[in-house]
C-alpha cells in the first residue's frame, strides 16, 4: 500500500465511511504496527482541524495548572522502594536519574552532562567501568547542591541489603564508585557489564539526596520522613501528598533546564478506574493527561470522537501474563505463606501447567478487549526484536488440555471437577480490579470449566494489589493465590526484566517481599544463563542467552503470556511535548510538557 492509498483510507475515516478500528486493522494487515497506524490517525485528525501556530515555551512558568490522572495512586515517594509504576511515576515528579530513555531506547542526559561512550572516553571498551560527568549548577529543592557525593550515596544506599531497596539488583554488582571531583564519578564494576547504564538511569533509578537520607541507610530506611515528603532536583517541588489519593507540586524556580517547566503546578490524582480516567480527559476535559488507560479499545475510539483529546499508543516491552505459584499459598510455615519451604500441591505437576497454557484464549482477549493496544504472543520477552524467541508457539485447544489431564491421571468427579489423590483441581486466580482484566479472567475461567478445572476469581483493588507495604498480604509480591495476572515490562535491556525468574530475586518475608521473583520458581540452568548474560559483551551471543531464558520460562509453565501490550495513555488535544517512551516513565519528559 503506497502513500496515496493510505491517504485515501484516512479520507474514508474522516468522512465517517470507515471506522478508526477498521482503519487500524487494515493497516496492520498491510504490515504496519498498531501504534504506527494509531499515530497516522492522530496526525490526520490534527491536520483536519484548524491549524494552530507552533508553540515552544520561551520562559519558565505561566502555563497554569497541570492535572494528570494516575488512577492507581502512589503510596510512597521514594524511587528505591517503588514496586509498581505508580510509585515510580509519583517519585519522578520530584526526583530525576542521571539519564532517561527516549521512545527509541536511546539514553538522554538528565542530571548527567553527557552520555558516556567509548569514543568520548567515558566508557571502558571491556565494560568494566564508566565515567559519569554530572551537570553543574543543579540544586536539590532545599537549595543544597547536587554533587558526586549524592551519586555515590545512592549506590551505597541501594546496594545495602538491610535497606531492602527494590533497586538493589541494579547496584549490587558495582565494585565501587570513585569520586573524581564535585561533578564526576567513575563507576567500577565487579565484572564486564554490557548493561552498564542500568544503574542510575531510567524508570526507577532516580537519585535521592544524601543529606536527607544518609541517616536512614540500612535497617532504618523505611523511617525516613522524606519517603513521603520528597526533596529532589526535578521540575516541581513538593507541596502535598496523600498516599493512595493525590500528589501535588509547585514549579521549581531553580530548575536546571532553562525556560522549563511550562506549568506552574502539578496535581497527580489517583483513584477511580481506567475508564473514568479516559472520560475525564477525552470526554469532559477535566484533566490534561491520564496514564495506563486499560480500557477496551472500542470505548476509547468512541470517546475520541468528541475531539477534546487523543489516545497515545506507543511500543513497549510490556507483557500481560498469568503467573503460576510454585509454592503453597494456603499453608503457613514459620509464619510465612508461599514459603520456599513448600511446593504447590497442584501446580507442581507440570501437566497441569501445560493444560493451563492451552486454555488461555489469547485471540479472544486481543480481539474482544484490547484491539490496537496489543497483540497475542507466546513469549514473555518480546522486545526489542532481537530478543524475541521464534521457538515458541501458542494455541487455544481445550481438547488437548483434556488429553493432557487425562494422561496425567486427573479424573473427573461426580461434579465434573477433576481430582487426583484426593486433591481437587481448583485454583484462586487473582488480579487487580480493572474491567479488561476481569473480562480476561472470565474468558480463562470459562475455558477451564470445560475441562474440569474450577477457577475462583479474586479481584484486588489496584492501589492495594500494587502497594509497596510489606505488611499488606494482598500485594502481588506476596502472591497468596494459585494464579495471578498483571502487566510488567522487560525493559530496554532484558537483564533487569528477566531477573524476575532468578533464584536470588525470590520474594520472601526476610527481604520484606521486595524480591522480584514472586512465582518462586527456581532453576539452576536459568540462573547460569542469566549470570552469563550479565557479562557477555558480544551482542549476538547475549541475545541468544535471553532467548533461551524466555524459552525455559515458557516451556516450564512458569508464566502464561496473554498479550504483548502497547503503552496506552490519553492526552488533552492541546497537550504537546509528551514523547511517551515505552522504556521509561511516562514522566521522563515532564519538564517539556506544554499546551498550545
Amino acid at each position: 500500500m503506497n502513500e496515496q492509498e493510505i491517504r485515501a483510507q484516512l479520507a474514508e475515516v474522516t468522512a465517517g465511511r470507515l471506522s478508526r478500528r477498521q482503519f487500524v486493522r487494515t493497516m496492520v494487515g498491510m504490515g504496519l504496527t498498531a501504534p504506527l497506524a494509531a499515530r497516522l490517525l492522530t496526525a490526520d485528525q490534527s491536520d483536519a482541524q484548524p491549524r494552530m501556530s507552533a508553540f515552544n515555551p520561551t520562559r519558565r512558568g505561566g502555563g497554569g495548572p497541570l492535572r494528570v490522572l494516575w488512577w492507581q495512586a502512589p503510596t510512597l515517594l521514594n524511587p528505591h522502594f517503588a514496586t509498581g509504576t505508580k510509585d515510580q511515576d509519583g517519585s519522578r515528579v520530584f526526583y530525576e536519574p542521571l539519564a532517561a530513555f527516549d521512545p527509541d531506547g536511546n539514553l538522554v542526559p538528565v542530571l548527567a552532562a553527557d552520555v558516556p561512550s567509548v569514543d568520548n572516553g567515558g566508557l571502558g571498551r571491556d565494560g568494566t567501568w564508566v565515567v559519569w560527568n554530572l551537570k553543574k549548577g543543579v540544586t536539590w529543592h532545599d537549595g543544597k547542591p547536587f554533587t558526586a557525593d549524592d551519586v555515590i550515596f545512592n549506590w551505597e544506599y541501594a546496594a545495602d541489603p538491610t535497606t531492602a531497596a527494590v533497586t538493589i539488583g541494579a547496584y549490587r554488582d558495582i565494585d565501587r564508585v570513585e569520586r573524581l571531583g564535585d561533578h564526576s564519578v567513575k563507576v567500577v564494576f565487579k565484572q564486564p557489564t554490557p548493561f552498564w547504564y542500568e544503574a542510575f538511569c531510567g524508570q526507577n533509578r532516580a537519585l535521592i539526596p544524601k543529606h536527607l537520607f544518609g541517616a536512614y541507610r540500612g535497617a532504618k530506611s523505611r523511617e525516613a520522613p522524606a519517603n513521603l515528603k520528597p526533596v529532589g532536583t526535578g521540575p516541581y517541588r513538593f507541596v502535598d501528598f496523600r498516599p493512595g489519593d493525590m500528589v501535588r507540586g509547585e514549579i521549581n524556580p531553580s530548575y536546571h533546564v532553562t525556560n522549563r517547566p511550562f506549568f506552574d503546578t502539578i496535581e497527580m490524582k489517583g483513584g477511580g478506574d481506567a475508564a473514568s480516567a479516559a472520560r475525564a480527559v477525552l470526554q469532559t476535559g477535566e484533566y490534561d493527561f491520564a496514564w495506563n488507560v486499560q480500557v477496551e479499545d472500542d470505548i476509547l475510539l468512541r470517546l475520541e470522537q468528541g475531539g477534546k483529546g487523543r489516545t497515545e499508543i506507543y511500543p513497549t516491552g510490556n507483557i500481560e501474563h498469568i503467573q503460576c505459584n510454585f509454592t503453597d499459598p494456603w499453608r503457613e510455615v514459620d509464619g510465612e505463606r508461599s514459603s520456599l519451604k513448600t511446593t504447590h500441591p497442584i501446580l507442581s505437576d507440570p501437566a497441569v501447567r501445560q493444560a493451563l497454557a492451552v486454555l488461555v484464549d489469547r485471540a479472544s482477549v486481543h480481539e474482544e478487549i484490547y484491539g490496537r493496544q496489543g497483540q497475542a504472543t507466546a513469549n514473555y520477552l518480546n522486545a526489542p526484536a532481537r530478543y524475541a524467541s521464534r521457538n515458541t508457539r501458542w494455541e487455544f485447544n481445550p481438547d488437548r488440555a483434556n488429553q493432557i489431564l487425562d494422561t496425567a491421571g486427573w479424573k473427573r468427579g461426580s461434579d465434573g471437577i477433576r481430582t487426583k489423590e484426593g486433591r481437587r483441581l481448583k485454583f484462586v486466580y487473582q488480579t487487580s480490579t480493572n474491567p479488561p482484566r476481569q473480562k480476561t479472567q472470565q474468558i480463562v475461567k470459562q475455558a477451564c470449566a470445560k475441562v474440569g478445572i474450577d477457577i475462583e476469581i479474586k479481584s484486588v483493588v489496584a492501589s492495594v494489589f500494587f502497594a509497596s507495604d510489606p505488611a499488606n498480604p494482598d500485594t502481588f509480591p506476596h502472591f497468596y493465590a494459585d494464579l495471578q495476572m498483571y502487566n510488567t515490562t522487560t525493559g530496554v535491556d532484558p537483564l533487569w526484566g528477566m531477573r524476575v525468574f532468578t533464584s536470588q530475586e525470590v520474594a520472601t518475608r526476610d527481604n520484606k517481599w521486595s524480591g522480584r521473583n514472586v512465582t518462586r520458581w527456581r532453576s539452576d540452568e536459568y540462573d547460569r544463563l542469566w549470570k552469563a548474560a550479565e557479562t557477555e559483551m558480544d551482542p549476538v551471543k547475549r541475545a541468544a542467552l535471553f532467548v533461551r531464558m524466555n524459552d525455559l520460562v515458557i516451556q516450564n509453565g512458569v508464566v502464561i503470556p496473554v498479550l504483548w501490550r502497547h503503552g496506552v495513555a490519553v492526552a488533552a488535544a492541546r497537550m504537546r511535548g509528551l514523547d511517551l517512551s515505552g522504556w521509561d516513565s511516562n514522566m521522563w519528559r515532564l519538564p517539556y510538557w506544554h499546551k498550545v
